[in-house]
Order: structure tokens, then C-alpha cells, then sequence
């Protein structure tokens, strides 16, 4: 479970989160929405430990992020879009290793782990393979893998499919829902109102730092009286554009 509790973060003159509150129950997809420099990413970066908040808190499974750093990390799962954060230099499998051990998985854990995650991700040709020559498929079925290898119970995704054809975007998002049939804890955030419709229980919107609107899908239509989700969330963030 996710709980996020005025969560704030300052850069110097800039407010880029401001006390946002909300909460992610287990097997539950969160969409979270905002323009380009809303505080998305930020808010996300935050509960995955990466920022510090300047104020407020998020609990992670039990586990304070502020207070409970090295407990956090070892409760999330991270996927970002564009670059994959892969080593070239090593093979799929050394790489999935590397992040295994990392999170403090021992070697008998980590491997149980590769090999079920490289028949599930059907990466037997390529799992001995150094990944610099894969594909952009290829290496997000390794991304994939990575982010899950310690068996989170939380998972983080920043626009998983900026960038990736039909055929990868389609593997991230039967993982996104194979995440969820395992009982996770989602946020899912996406510039594609087609992914999120397809993929997200429950919707919150963020602009200029703050939280906005919040709902399911059909909550939304029903309340604006449009059946149009891009046109909804246009709507609300243009209005507060002034």
C-alpha cells in the first residue's frame, strides 16, 4: 500500500509539489496525470527515495520514506521511459544479478528469481547475451525484469512506453496488468489517456504542484458529462492556466 501524506517539495522560488495526498491499495492502478513539468515525475522521485521531500511524508508498505529510506527501496519496483539504465557491457543476466544483489537478494534468491522472470519475459535466446546490441524490445524486457527481480510489492512506472513501438509498449503494459493481478500497489504515469483508460482503476491529476481532480474513469465522464478523457483533463488543466 501506498500512502502519501502532504508530500511538498521547494526548488529554490519553485513550489513543484504541493502537499499532495493520496492513496494506492493494493492491486490497484493509480493513473497520474499532469502536463509537462507538473510534478509528476518529482512526486514519483520522492516516493521512490530519490528526492527528499522538503515536507510531508509517504508510508511505502509501513515504512516511512522519509525516515525509513533502505526499507522503501527494498518494497519498490522502478520503470521509467526513456533510457532503460542498463549496462551494456553486460550480459541480461549479469545485469538482472547486479540490481538483485543490490536490493540484498543472495545469489540462490537471485537466480530462482532470473530464471522465472526469463521464462515468463520469454528471453531465453538472449538472457547470456550483453545487452548493448539488443533492440529497444529486447532491452525493455530486461528493464522489466530488472525492476521486479527482488519481488517488490510496490511499483513505479513514469511513462514506461514513451518511445517504444506497438509490439514494446504492448509487453510493458500486460506486465503493468500482471503487476496488478500479483496484489501490487500501482502508479502508472502516462502522457497517453488511451493507456491510461485501458490500464488505470482510479485517476488523480496534479497541475502546477497541485492535486486537481481525482477519480475513476467513468467518475469523470459522469461528473464533466463527456465521455472524452482528453478533452476532460484539457478542460481542467487549461482553466488553471491563467
Amino acid at each position: 500500500m501506498i500512502e502519501v501524506n502532504n508530500l511538498s517539495k521547494q526548488f529554490k522560488n519553485i513550489k513543484a509539489v504541493d502537499n499532495v495526498n493520496f492513496k494506492v491499495n493494493k492491486g490497484e492502478i493509480l493513473g497520474l496525470l499532469g502536463e509537462n513539468g507538473a510534478g509528476k515525475t518529482t512526486t514519483l522521485r520522492m516516493i521512490a527515495t530519490m528526492l527528499k521531500p522538503t515536507s510531508g511524508d509517504a508510508v511505502i508498505e509501513g515504512y516511512s520514506i522519509t525516515k525509513e529510506t533502505s526499507k522503501v527501496r527494498g518494497e519498490i519496483g522502478i520503470l521509467f521511459g526513456g533510457e532503460v539504465g542498463l549496462y551494456d557491457r553486460l550480459t541480461a543476466r549479469e545485469n538482472m544479478m547486479y540490481f538483485a544483489r543490490l536490493n540484498g537478494m543472495n545469489d540462490e534468491e537471485a537466480k530462482e528469481s532470473i530464471e522465472n522472470l526469463t521464462h515468463m519475459l520469454q528471453m531465453q535466446e538472449f538472457i547470456d547475451r550483453r545487452v548493448g546490441k539488443f533492440s529497444r524490445g529486447m532491452k525493455q524486457k530486461v528493464a522489466i525484469a530488472r525492476s521486479i527481480v527482488h519481488k517488490p510489492s510496490v511499483m513505479l512506472f513514469d511513462e514506461p512506453t514513451i518511445g517504444l513501438d506497438v509490439t514494446a509498449s504492448k509487453i510493458v503494459q500486460d506486465f503493468i496488468l500482471s503487476c496488478k493481478a500479483e496484489n501490487k500497489s500501482i502508479i502508472f504515469s502516462s502522457h497517453s489517456m488511451r493507456e491510461v483508460e485501458k490500464l488505470c482503476d482510479r485517476i488523480i491529476i496534479i497541475h502546477k504542484g497541485k492535486l486537481i481532480e481525482e477519480g475513476t474513469v467513468e467518475e469523470l465522464k459522469r461528473k464533466y458529462n463527456n465521455e472524452d478523457m482528453e478533452e476532460i483533463f484539457i478542460s481542467l488543466v487549461g482553466d488553471k492556466n491563467e
